[in-house]
């Protein structure tokens, strides 16, 4: 897996040790970085040579956002993370797994592809007055192939 979910994390110790320093000063664009830490180390050991693995009978308990600022603030720290990290992680893509791959490719993409479809039918709206069609039909569609992928 790409990110060890911090909660359900678990890491040998020997392991861990050895990345400790990289992981406790890891920085963005100069300075210290505190979100995206389980994605972070995760890259960190994938990078060291060490494997990760999902085990779905894991149980963990965890607090969760309880308003919706809460949670958008989450969302804005996972994303910063994913496309930091996935820069750190580029290298790791050719020997990784087709579905992780292809997971990692839409995880960066499809944000950007979204926002710019939304940003289309705006436009659209604003200068014609003309129901956009078409990207509601390209957001449908991107929908349509994230949870097929995810399904897969």
């Amino acid at each position: 897996v790409m990110c060890c979910c911090g909660p359900c994390a678990m890491y040998r110790r020997s392991a861990l040790l050895l990345l400790l320093d990289k992981y406790e000063t890891q920085l963005f664009r100069g300075r210290p970085s505190d979100f995206g830490e389980d994605r972070h180390l995760t890259i960190l050991m994938l990078n060291a040579g060490f494997r990760t693995e999902y085990v779905p009978e894991a149980i963990a308990a965890t607090v969760v956002p309880d308003t919706m600022r809460a949670y958008l603030r989450q969302q804005l720290r996972w994303a910063r993370s994913t496309f930091r990290d996935t820069l750190l992680a580029l290298r790791l893509l050719p020997g990784l797994d087709r579905y992780l791959t292809l997971d990692v490719i839409g995880q960066n993409l499809g944000p950007l592809l979204l926002a710019l479809s939304v940003l289309t039918g705006l436009a659209q709206l604003a200068l014609t007055s003309t129901v956009p069609w078409s990207t509601i039909l390209m957001i449908a569609s991107m929908t349509m192939v994230r949870c097929g992928v995810a399904a897969f």
